[in-house]
């Protein structure tokens, strides 16, 4: 198997899913000979050509537009939202109408549509080009919400996604687009929407992250292990609707504490679904309360000053001496 970033790994999906079936069209804001402004999409206009590798306007609506009316008439469009802070400006098309059109039609039309797009802090961008909104889309039903950890579920998760016969919003982290290689088959293969994976296993406390923040959790849990000698166990969500409430209630039902971790600001987002679900199907296993570790509830930062703001792996290990210590 190759070496692959997570940025080849996608780009290896597009190309495999490009490849098994005419009906998959990639566009977006100079995804074509440009091939994206991160690379994703390089060499694939001039691959599969101009029809199914496109550039677009400027216009994040007229985007999600085309990519619906091309969904309901049975293609599989796969747009780019070439920084997910702009996403505000195609909410209309994604929650007002792709997210609730099989509900509409009763099961007449659905929306097989991915919308990628990169997301998520440290790596110095102006402003609306880090923000991490996932938790507007967990909210809105009708849609499924994935985010991959590493380049060989990234390439399994964007497979299934563009197979998958509803919306999917595809957040990729720009932290992690070239940080890491892992070997990634050749060819097609998917990883199952809506499981999450053990990545560390542990006997003291879960920690439950998704994105970047799960290597974040890995460090901390290394480090706290060789400070303290305690185990913790980690879990990548890897997609945060359909959530995998059993992975993590089985979890917590073995280490009887946990500590949820995310990047996107405190108030009311993934983590605090988390945490309500963990209090509803496993409450009577915990030894005290499940605690959070998230940036304050504040405008994303300037880049002066966004590693102060971005949950660290300091930060993350003294939730998890404050959760063993309740």
């Amino acid at each position: 198997m190759a070496q692959m970033t997570m940025i080849a790994a996608i780009t290896d999906a597009l190309d495999v899913a490009l490849g098994a079936d005419d009906k998959v069209l990639v566009f977006g804001e100079d995804v074509g000979k440009n091939g994206g402004v991160f690379r994703a999409t390089q060499g694939l206009q001039d691959k599969h050509g101009e029809n199914r590798v496109f550039d677009t306007p400027l216009a994040e609506s007229g985007i999600i537009g085309l990519a619906n009316g091309l969904a309901f008439q049975g293609f599989r469009p796969v747009p780019e939202i070439q920084f997910f802070g702009f996403v505000f400006e195609a909410m209309d098309q994604i929650v007002g109408q792709a997210a609730r059109v099989r509900y509409r039609t009763n099961g007449r039309i659905t929306a097989p549509l991915v919308i990628r797009s990169p997301f998520g802090g440290g790596v110095k961008t102006p402003e609306l080009h880090s923000d991490s909104l996932e938790g507007l889309f967990v909210q809105s039903p009708g849609l499924k919400v994935v985010i991959p950890s590493n380049p060989y579920d990234a390439k399994g998760l964007l497979l299934s996604a563009i197979a998958d016969n509803d919306p999917v919003v595809y957040l990729e982290h720009m932290r992690l687009y070239r940080s890491i290689k892992q070997e990634v088959p050749e060819g097609s293969y998917t990883v199952p929407i809506g499981k999450a994976n053990v990545v560390r296993e542990g006997t003291d406390v879960t920690v439950i992250a998704y994105g970047y923040m799960v290597q974040t959790a890995l460090k901390a849990a290394e480090q706290w292990q060789k400070e303290k000698g305690l185990n913790a166990e980690v879990i990548d969500l890897r997609t945060l609707s359909p959530l995998d409430i059993e992975t993590i209630v089985q979890s917590v039902k073995k280490t009887h504490r946990a500590v949820v971790v995310q990047e996107a600001q405190r108030s009311a987002g993934a983590a605090a679904e988390i945490v309500a679900q963990i209090n509803e199907n496993a409450i009577f296993h915990l030894e005290g309360p499940v605690l959070r570790v998230t940036p304050p509830d504040t405008v994303y930062p300037f880049g002066q000053i966004e590693d102060e703001w971005l949950p660290s792996p300091k930060q993350v290990v003294s939730g998890l001496e404050k959760v063993m210590s309740l």
